[in-house]
């Protein structure tokens, strides 16, 4: 009898301590995070050159838009201040800061936040399972965002972005587009996969990917924004080239020996095959000019 009382009573000690322990916990994202610039770095630090569409499964719509691109457009009082879309945030300077948001009450996940250090943009995204709103609900620059886990994966889908840009030389995104995103955390190191879907202006999914290093030393400063007059100008007069006329698009190809061609981008030029393709044609101009 006594053997059975202790039997129940280290059974229920385990039950009970087995109930206080989650079933499964994925691995938190929370936490200040240092970025990291060995992918792209030409592209995200200096920035890319005018009329460098290389890797971009752009369509005639986004060339057209990104060859009458002037970057003095920059300089409107308008544009000074506007932060990088959900998108591209994570590409830019982008010291960044998640935590989370859980209901005091049940102690369930409402929501991850997110602060990145350039323009102070913060984001929710929400895991409460809450839907999207209809199309007509306003479009903002960090969106509408939802997530679910996948295995120790965050996977975040957003939507109702405004209208913003692929590459900072013109290329656009438009606000038809959405935005799927793979957080995966390995230790000290926070991947990003962002997949981004436009039927306005890409012929195929675009996918990014950037990293980040955990870096709880890292404090992130205010980042006050007050637009000012840079350059005088008479009223609504918006730089731009006009089509057919911006001479500076010549000046990539040249600058790298890379074939015009390319330079015009497309999804073709995504790809490895499209190395052998330039090989191709210029063996046939070799023995063209013989």
């Amino acid at each position: 009898m006594r053997n059975t009382a202790r039997f129940v009573f280290g059974a229920s000690l385990l039950w009970g301590a087995l109930a206080a322990v989650p079933a499964f916990a994925q691995i938190d994202p929370s936490g200040e995070w240092a970025p990291r610039f060995h992918e792209d770095q030409p592209e995200r630090i200096p920035g890319p050159d005018i009329g460098d569409y290389l890797g971009l499964p752009i369509n005639d719509a986004a060339r057209m838009r990104g060859d009458t691109w002037d970057a003095s457009l920059l300089t409107l009082p308008e544009h000074q201040c506007k932060p990088h879309p959900a998108d591209y945030g994570p590409r830019g300077p982008a010291n960044l800061r998640i935590w989370k948001e859980v209901d005091k009450d049940t102690q369930q996940l409402v929501a991850y936040h997110t602060h990145i250090s350039w323009q102070a943009p913060e984001r929710t995204i929400w895991m409460d399972g809450r839907p999207h709103p209809p199309d007509y609900a306003p479009h903002t620059w960090q969106g509408f965002s939802t997530g679910k886990w996948d295995g120790d994966m965050l996977t975040v889908y957003t939507t109702h972005l405004k209208i913003g840009w692929i590459r900072r030389n013109g290329i656009p995104r438009s606000d038809k587009a959405t935005l799927t995103e793979h957080w995966i955390r390995h230790g000290d190191y926070l991947t990003l996969v962002s997949i981004i879907t436009d039927p306005a202006y890409l012929t195929e999914p675009f996918i990014r990917t950037t990293n980040w290093v955990a870096d709880p030393r890292q404090h992130i400063d205010p980042y006050p924004c007050e637009p000012v007059t840079e350059v005088i100008r008479a009223p609504g007069v918006v730089p731009h080239h006009l089509p057919g006329q911006n001479t500076f698009l010549s000046e990539f190809p040249k600058k790298y020996g890379v074939p015009p061609e390319a330079a015009r981008g497309g999804a073709e030029t995504m790809y490895p095959e499209y190395q052998q393709k330039i090989a191709a044609d210029q063996q046939k101009k070799l023995a063209a000019a013989k």
